[in-house]
């Protein structure tokens, strides 16, 4: 954990940052981050185009596959097989 600037008693940013964002948490629900969260996929979906969802995607897949095994795969299938065999 950062630890003050004892030098001029100021906070670090870390420290700054976690209090902020339980202040944050403490003051506005669950609408409020969906509501934020919302506006900032429409932001970057203006502000990027095709190509950077492509990338981005490659990169989480890659990552995905480096965290993952043959199981874990077969188990989203099957969960996913389920799932779409209920919706007919």
């Amino acid at each position: 954990m950062a630890k003050n600037n004892r030098k001029n008693n100021k906070m670090s940013l870390e420290e700054a940052g976690r209090k902020g964002g339980k202040t944050t948490a403490q003051n506005h629900d669950k609408e409020f981050y969906q509501d934020i969260g919302q506006k900032g996929g429409e932001q970057t979906a203006k502000n990027h185009d095709k190509e950077f969802y492509q990338d981005i995607g490659q990169k989480g897949g890659e990552q995905t596959s480096k965290n993952h095994d043959k199981e874990f795969y077969e188990d989203i299938g099957q969960k996913g097989g389920n799932k779409r065999s209920r919706q007919n």
